[in-house]
């Protein structure tokens, strides 16, 4: 019997190598070492968690606008300018021609000659008013006179502040160019739905089109 100890193991006994023990990630670190996750961007309006990769997109911003707010303002405002614009166009035959050709008051014959080469101009006349009214308000303080009075604005969706005049007049001509000379019925529809359904801002296409979001005020 002896007392020699054992021989060591050789090189490639796998059970004798142990892979390195580096130190632990710092706190809040990446173990594939990408580190922290990188400050909010300054002067944030709604602080942390904007747009750009944030915890919460909606962090630090005031509450979205509530969608049936939105078609309420909308149909104050389409009131406030269609109303006058007929009255006006009325001496020259009226913007919308509702009896058809036949001489019958009928809805569906009203749809399909609304666009006879005198109501295209009305409708061109129309849609100048309509852009120049939206982006007017808008590039003020983001509110319609709609808005106002039901207490929302609209603001830039980086930084919450007014959009400006070039933002605000996208935004006016993709609502309204498609909506007063193209497809009336369904851009208000895809709008509506947008409204209810975008994650996370409820957005609608004008929305999109000019990077804004559409807040409750006080």
């Amino acid at each position: 019997m002896t007392n020699e100890p054992p021989p060591p193991p050789p090189d490639d006994d796998p059970f004798s190598k142990r892979p390195p023990q580096g130190p632990p990630p710092p706190h809040g670190g990446s173990p594939y070492g990408s580190g922290p996750l990188p400050p909010p961007p300054p002067n944030d309006r709604y602080g942390s968690g904007g747009p750009y990769g944030g915890a919460d997109p909606l962090a630090g911003m005031p509450p979205l606008a509530e969608p049936g707010k939105r078609i309420l303002a909308r149909l104050i405002d389409f009131l406030i300018i269609s109303i006058p614009l007929y009255l006006i166009s009325l001496p020259f035959g009226g913007a919308v021609d509702v009896t058809s050709d036949d001489g019958n008051d009928d809805f569906g014959n009203a749809i399909g000659n609304t666009y006879s080469s005198h109501q295209l101009v009305w409708s061109l006349i129309g849609l100048v008013v309509y852009v120049a009214y939206d982006t007017y308000f808008t590039r003020k303080d983001g509110r319609t006179p709609g808005k106002r009075l039901l207490k929302m604005r609209v603001a830039m969706l980086n930084d919450g502040s007014v959009p400006d005049t070039s933002s605000s007049l996208m935004r006016a001509v993709v609502l309204w160019l498609p909506a007063l000379l193209c497809c009336p019925c369904l851009w208000w529809l895809i709008n509506i739905v947008l409204m209810f359904t975008d994650k996370p801002y409820r957005q609608a296409l004008q929305d999109k089109a000019g990077k804004t979001v559409v807040v409750s005020v006080p």
